[in-house]
This record gives structure tokens, C-alpha cells and sequence, in this order.
């Protein structure tokens, strides 16, 4: 039985100042990374990742935390993590995970109102800039905000992403578009512009915490072990679409022919045989694992927590962690991300409009 209670105003400058200011003061330290600040992009090659199993998955959480999520218990068990498709997902490789409850799915704007209402947070994208952190950047430049997709006029190339990515002073929770935008009668769509300390503090009120990499394929997955995308092997099985990604031609021209053009409220497509709705597509999730594209090499086989620390050779001076499922902008032109074992990655203190979460817990399963 589930449970009822329910990121260029600024420009290019402010985005690469913002990362290296924030990799001056960050190591490798989870303390250190709670306590940084900034703002930032999302995209694919970095964002600017059964009857029986049913039975045993379905069971639905008997701890009410302080966000009155509906949870999932995943029954642990061993699987094929990563995929052969994408040079950070490989080695393919045998990984074992113990038992967790998931959120059945993604933080809603309503459920991260509950949040701010009880604790007074406020998130990376909405704190003032510090002028010392930005030296050559004009005061009156200085506002805070987030990344927002913003569609080009015409065709571009799509090996440079800021050309669909625009800072936009104001863009927070509050606003997913910026000022003028608002989340009211969008109470039940996944809350975005979302930085990784912004999802560990609601984690934390609500009793939970973040999922590790690994714990989020192997819910995605559903008990599936091979599948070309975590629902089977069918982009559009029956010639419908399962999963809130981009149609029509990238970044120009969305068609929506699944309904949406942007965000879908939760629960707007069928869950997976976990009872897990959106672990593909609507918005990229945040993981605890810190983010390296040579981790499977040596990753551990039971219950892998991620590297020590982070490297992307991108964004070298960038601390970065994992982030999975892809969003509504990704198609087959761009960021495939909602292929299985793929993998995405985000710097920890930015935030955009197609980037969220849901967290897990590691409450007693049930009957015990």
C-alpha cells in the first residue's frame, strides 16, 4: 500500500568564474562541498548518466519522513552496471547492491515548498554573488540565477551547448524560467534548479539521503538486465512514447508530441516494474557519487559508493558529481542519455532548469 500524504545574461565569463572560484575552495572533503556556492549548464556529454522482482520490489514504505514521499522498497541484488555505448560507462561490469527504499519519484515543486516553509532554505541559485569571488565581473552583472534552456532562433551546431544555455538573473525554484515564471498549478512537477547541496539539505530534513550511483541503475533498471533503454529495447514501444524526452529537431524545434514540451508532473507515465516513475527522462537526478569517467575500471563489486574524489578532464579544476537519467532535452541528436548504464555529471553548486532529485533511505525493508 503506497503511502497518500504526499542555469547567458551574465555570459560564458560569470559561468567559467563561478566553476574555478568554487574549485579554489573545494577538496575532496563532503564537508568542504556542503559548504560551497555557485550556479551553472546541463548537457549530454557533460551537463555546461520479473514477476518475481515485483513482488518482492512493490512494498511501500512504512517510515513517514518530513517530505510525506510515497517510497519504493528495491530488493538488493546483482546486475550489469554501465554500457558499452559511452567512453565514462565502461568497463561494463558486475556490481551487487543491498536492499534500499526509493522515492516512487521525483522531488515535487509542492514537496520542496514543505521544505523551505519548515527550515527557511535557501538554495544556491537564489543566495547573493560575493563580489571577491568575481573580480571582473560588473557589480550590476552580479545577480543571482540559474541556467534556463532557451531554444536558438535557427539551427545551430550542436558541439557548443551555450548556444542553447542562457544565465538568466532570477531563475531559481521559485521561477524555473525566470522572473515572470512561476511553479503555481505546477505543484506536482519535479522541482529544478536544484544544486547537489540543495538536494543533500532536503535529504537531510526529510530523514533520507541522496542514492548512490549504483543504487539508481539498478532501480532503473527493473529488474531488466540488457534492455537498449530502461524501459526495453523499443524507442517507442507500440508507437508511444514512455518517457518524457525531446521530440522533433534539437535545440529548434520541439514538436511535444508526447504532450509536453518542457517538465511533466510526476506519475505522468507508467512507472517501471519497481513501481518507479521518470527514472528516464522529465529531469537529470543527482547521485552521491562523485564523478570520474575511469571509476568502472576499479569500482568495487558490492555496494560501490563512487571515487574519493572527482576528475573530469572537460573541467579539470571543476568538482563534479554524478548525475543519471538524462531529461526532457534529450533526443537522439543529443544526448542519449536515457540509453540504460548511461551516465551524466554536474558541478556540485550549479543548478538548471531540466536538473532534480529523489532521494532513497535505508529504513528496515518490510515485515522485519
Amino acid at each position: 500500500m503506497k503511502r497518500k500524504l504526499d542555469w547567458i545574461g551574465l555570459g560564458v565569463l560569470v559561468t567559467i568564474v563561478v566553476s574555478c572560484n568554487q574549485a579554489k575552495k573545494t577538496n575532496s572533503h563532503d564537508e568542504a562541498i556542503r559548504n560551497a556556492d555557485s550556479a551553472t549548464t546541463c548537457v549530454a556529454h557533460g551537463i555546461p548518466s520479473r514477476a518475481a522482482a515485483i513482488a518482492e520490489s512493490t512494498a511501500s514504505h512504512n517510515f513517514l519522513g518530513a517530505d510525506n514521499a510515497p517510497m519504493v522498497y528495491i530488493k538488493g541484488g546483482t546486475f550489469r552496471m554501465g554500457s558499452a555505448q559511452f567512453a565514462d560507462a565502461h568497463p561494463v561490469h558486475d556490481v551487487t547492491v543491498n536492499g534500499f527504499w526509493m522515492d516512487e519519484h521525483e522531488v515535487t515543486n509542492a514537496q520542496f515548498a514543505r521544505f523551505v516553509a519548515a527550515t527557511g532554505y535557501q538554495t544556491i541559485a537564489e543566495r547573493p554573488l560575493d563580489p571577491k569571488d568575481f573580480p571582473n565581473v560588473p557589480l550590476d552583472a552580479l545577480q543571482p540565477g540559474s541556467a534556463v534552456f532557451t531554444p536558438p532562433q535557427q539551427q545551430v551546431n550542436l558541439q557548443n551547448h551555450l548556444q542553447w544555455w542562457e544565465y538568466v538573473a532570477g531563475a531559481n525554484w521559485r521561477h524555473p524560467e525566470g522572473p515572470g515564471s512561476s511553479i503555481e498549478g505546477r505543484e506536482n512537477e519535479p522541482v529544478v534548479h536544484i544544486a547537489y547541496q540543495d538536494a543533500q539539505a532536503f535529504a537531510k530534513w526529510a530523514g533520507k539521503r541522496l542514492p548512490t550511483e549504483a543504487e539508481w541503475e539498478f532501480a532503473a533498471r527493473g529488474g531488466q538486465t540488457a534492455s537498449t533503454y530502461y524501459w526495453g529495447d523499443e524507442l517507442k514501444p507500440g508507437g508511444k512514447w514512455v518517457a518524457n524526452v525531446y521530440q522533433g529537431d534539437f535545440p529548434t524545434k520541439n514538436t511535444a508530441e508526447d504532450g509536453y514540451e518542457g517538465l511533466a508532473p510526476v506519475k505522468s507515465y507508467a512507472p517501471n516494474a519497481f513501481g518507479l516513475y521518470d527514472m528516464d527522462g522529465n529531469v537529470w537526478e543527482w547521485c552521491a557519487d562523485y564523478y570520474r569517467p575511469d571509476y568502472y575500471a576499479n569500482s568495487p563489486k558490492e555496494n560501490p559508493k563512487g571515487p574519493a574524489d572527482s576528475y573530469d578532464p572537460m573541467e579539470p579544476g571543476a568538482v563534479k558529481r554524478v548525475q543519471r537519467g538524462g531529461s526532457f532535452l534529450c533526443n537522439a541528436q543529443y544526448c542519449e542519455r536515457y540509453i540504460a548504464g548511461s551516465r551524466g555529471k554536474g558541478e556540485i553548486s550549479s543548478g538548471s532548469n531540466n536538473l532534480g532529485f529523489r532521494c532513497v533511505s535505508d529504513d528496515p525493508p518490510p515485515g522485519s
